[in-house]
């Protein structure tokens, strides 16, 4: 599992070390990763480090220190290294005469036209300038320097992470720089894994350095493929369809039946052992999948379940998400149930509550503008976890989930953009109200359903569009992906 803690955390942990450590010995493990790294980067792009041109952009501080340490490195094996320094009288003292010592060169006046001229000739880009503790986005001498590397061939490392985005809630202020890599150390900043500060990062290699990082203390945490497979409900010899959950789907509307079919589809594959559904959309629903238990009594009446799906394309039926919404068994809600439901009746739920909401859906739960919740993702699911007393999934470029009890927000390490598609997110809602209905948690249910729906996506698009059919018919393959089979 993949974690990120807060730039506070980090600082606490480095000062720990250093404490234990010779004084510059943290920021040369830094260092020697980072070099490691782009000699990695150089032999591609340039074929060697020998001969290579590598431009470093330097600020004051920690991250400037790291950056011509690196260089110095790369400047022992051959290549031309030349440092350009945006505040000459803060550069790292020690960094500065380790480059030198190497045969590195330094090219003062940060914006000047001559340091532009040398990042279009250069094979790489080392972005030192601004550190965790950023934010804000870049000061104005900065600007011309990471459009000048945008608009260059060479491949932009940046150091822990782009400069100008904010490390603790993945904001961006203002201009930052675009890096191809980043090289993250001791752990991952929360904004190298929350778009939009994500996008900004490109790949990202962490480099261990020894921090003494508290498990509880994390901001983030990130399912990979053997946290997915232990949360996967997996049927005994003795299990029947109860025994493995019956998920409960109220959904669909006469207006839009396919919301209830591509929901049931997603249950199916869920990992639950029977699907009933209710509601207008049942003949729909038996032609497609005639496995499924279709009812038309109402989900008071529609017999036994272990969790139920209320929302997708259900149109203004209230009644119907009441009625859900006084069951004491796990309930997930999404779409048109996130508008027709009562806070204080969500608030009043003793079983667990999943919410699903999309940027817009949310950005009408708390009263906001849609673009206040893209640009603070982390913020956003956390305040409606705390105010509605439920689990929130916050879909997206970056999916989060967040309990209302606190802890580590779960950030989702997969999806495609080809997920922005119609009914994707009904299909995301089946999936993880059947792995409520298993018996998974509400948290886990979220991220293993929102992990197996993006590896889906990946699957049925391949690189070109796919519906939401499409995604629901892949689910078994990312299943099969997750388990090694």
């Amino acid at each position: 599992m993949r974690t990120a803690y807060s730039v506070e955390t980090v600082r606490n942990a480095e000062r720990e070390l250093m404490a234990r450590l010779p004084e510059g010995a943290l920021m040369q493990r830094a260092a020697a990763g980072l070099a490691a790294a782009c000699a990695r980067v150089l032999a591609r792009v340039a074929g060697r480090v020998y001969g290579s041109r590598v431009v470093l952009l330097v600020g004051s501080g920690d991250n400037g220190g790291d950056a011509l340490y690196a260089g110095a490195r790369l400047a022992r094996r051959g290549a031309g290294v030349t440092a350009v320094l945006l505040a000459p009288e803060r550069a790292h003292g020690g960094g500065l005469a380790a480059l030198r010592r190497a045969g590195g060169r330094v090219a003062e006046g940060g914006a000047s036209g001559s340091a532009e001229e040398l990042i279009a000739r250069a094979d790489l880009v080392l972005d030192g300038i601004v550190g965790i503790g950023g934010a804000g986005g870049l000061r104005k001498e900065a600007v011309p320097l990471a459009d000048a590397a945008a608009r260059s061939r060479a491949a932009v490392v940046a150091v822990d992470l782009p400069s100008g985005v904010d490390a603790d809630t993945g904001r961006v202020r203002g201009d930052v720089v675009r890096a191809d890599l980043t090289v993250t150390f001791g752990t991952h900043k929360p904004g190298l894994l929350i778009d939009p500060a994500r996008e900004y990062a490109g790949s990202v290699r962490l480099v261990g350095i020894g921090l003494p990082l508290p498990g509880e203390a994390a901001e983030l945490e990130a399912l990979q493929h053997p946290d997915v497979a232990r949360l996967l409900p997996v049927p005994a010899g003795e299990s029947d369809k109860y025994r493995r959950g019956v998920v409960g789907i109220a959904a669909g509307s006469a207006r839009y039946p396919g919301a209830a079919v591509l929901a049931v589809a997603g249950a199916l594959r869920g990992g639950a052992g029977a699907v009933r559904y209710v509601g207008p959309a049942g003949d729909a629903v038996i032609a497609r999948f005639p496995e499924t238990l279709v009812s038309d009594q109402g989900p008071e009446r529609a017999g036994r379940v272990q969790a139920w799906v209320v929302g997708p394309g259900a149109g203004d039926d209230a009644a119907t998400v009441a009625q859900v919404l006084a069951a004491e068994v796990p309930v997930l809600i999404d779409a048109d149930g996130l508008r027709l439901a009562e806070a204080d009746a969500v608030r009043a739920r003793t079983a667990p509550t999943l919410m699903t909401p999309h940027a817009g859906e949310a950005a009408a739960l708390l009263g906001v503008g849609r673009e206040e919740v893209e640009a603070a993702r982390l913020a956003s699911v956390r305040e409606l976890a705390a105010r509605y007393g439920a689990t929130v999934l916050l879909k997206g470029s970056t999916t989060l989930v967040a309990s209302a009890k606190g802890g580590p927000v779960r950030v989702n390490a997969t999806g495609t953009s080809w997920l922005a598609t119609a009914g994707s997110g009904d299909v995301l809602s089946g999936l993880a109200g059947s792995l409520l209905a298993a018996g998974l948690s509400a948290v886990d249910a979220g991220s293993v359903g929102a992990y197996l729906h993006g590896l889906a996506g990946r699957f049925a698009a391949a690189g070109a569009p796919a519906g939401a059919h499409d995604v629901a018919a892949a689910i078994p393959r990312a299943w099969r992906d997750v388990r090694g089979e």
